[in-house]
């Protein structure tokens, strides 16, 4: 059987889960999550665990916060004043939002505090900090 290397196109099945046992993740119910090993498409630690394996074979893997999305960057959170935010958008804490940035680029936000006079916002990853788990299965490797 093929085993999969760097340079291949891939196609895996996995669920993503936290330390706790709590899914974040998975692409069961969809197609298979496509891409080319080592291209740094996903994330570090899922990425290496690839090289070596063969289609069907599945397996489990634990990647730290360094090889996932890094430690929470103090600098990417940042308040702003709550009249700078329309009416209609809600900023209760945990909600989602989409910030432009000046050179028009569309940054994922998280309310992490608000009040009636400011509202703090969190453009870190959500899983920025967080050891991962994934169970992965190997459905096709397209040789390079």
């Amino acid at each position: 059987m093929t085993q999969v290397k760097t340079g291949d196109t891939v196609r895996i099945h996995y669920t993503g889960t936290l330390q706790d046992g709590e899914t974040f993740d998975s692409s069961h119910g969809r197609e298979p999550l496509e891409f080319e090993v080592g291209s740094g498409q996903i994330i570090p630690g899922l990425d290496k665990a690839l090289p070596g394996m063969e289609v069907g074979e599945t397996k489990t893997v634990a990647v730290p916060c360094a090889e996932a999305y890094g430690e929470p960057d103090p600098s990417a959170r940042q308040s702003i004043a709550r009249d700078q935010i329309p009416e209609d958008v809600p900023v209760d804490p945990g909600t989602r939002l989409q910030m432009q940035t000046p050179q028009g680029q569309v940054v994922p936000v998280t309310v992490v505090e608000a009040s009636d006079t400011e509202v703090t916002l969190d453009a870190n990853h959500p899983l920025a900090g967080k050891d991962l788990n994934f169970d992965i299965e190997l459905v096709e490797v397209k040789d390079a």
